[in-house]
């Protein structure tokens, strides 16, 4: 009888098999899905993070942009702008932003920099020579990173031929040849190596000093 009672309160080797089996199963289902979860977080955190890193360079670029400073070169024929643009590259003057010490105006360099196998949207910034014989280069300038892995970055400007006169309607263009007359508006595009391209960026400059 004590024999009978042992027997039934105990398990099969059978039975321990199957539990064994149940329990590893149930562990690599609970591992996936932690897994998974983990992943979740992690991309949901890295788009995120992306996404604010866009919104913050869209901002400072708009502000720059549209803080342009309309200077002119005071020792070269017709006193052109300190402005120039092409599909890739963008160069205007406007104020150091407040919380950079030092203040006045500077010329910036928007462009793409290729270091290595990476590309990065770069704002290159110097101080410029009004009393020089060219418009100035950016050689041993200063810079800030504003992005990394990006694809491809185009610019577009919105204005009229020059000495076209203000009836003439604008038009968009890949370069801007005039130099006395600012663009209307300037597109920026950029498209990142991973992920949706950036919404498109318009922002005004200001087309003169007092504006």
């Amino acid at each position: 009888m004590t024999r009978a009672r042992r027997t039934q309160s105990g398990f099969t080797l059978l039975e321990l098999v199957i539990a064994l089996s149940l329990l590893a199963l149930m562990s690599g289902v609970l591992f996936g899905a932690l897994g998974f979860a983990g992943r979740s977080w992690e991309g949901g955190e890295a788009k995120a993070e992306a996404t604010s890193g866009m919104r913050l360079t869209h901002e400072f670029l708009r502000t720059q942009i549209e803080g342009q400073h309309p200077l002119r070169m005071n020792r070269m024929p017709e006193f052109p702008l300190v402005f120039a643009g092409r599909f890739d590259e963008l160069r205007f003057a406007a104020p150091l932003p407040a919380r950079i010490t030092g203040g006045g105006i500077w010329y910036y360099r928007l462009a793409i920099a290729r270091e290595g196998d990476r590309e990065r949207l770069v704002l290159q910034r110097s101080v410029p020579d009004l009393d020089g014989f060219a418009l100035p280069e950016f050689d041993g300038a200063e810079r800030s990173i504003l992005a990394d892995d990006i694809a491809e970055l185009r610019i577009g400007y919105l204005g009229r031929d020059p000495g076209a006169a203000a009836t003439v309607a604008p038009t968009w263009r890949e370069r801007w040849d005039d130099r006395n007359r600012l663009p209307l508006l300037v597109r920026i595009d950029v498209t990142p190596k991973r992920g949706l391209p950036w919404p498109t960026l318009v922002a005004a400059p200001r087309q003169a000093p007092e504006s």
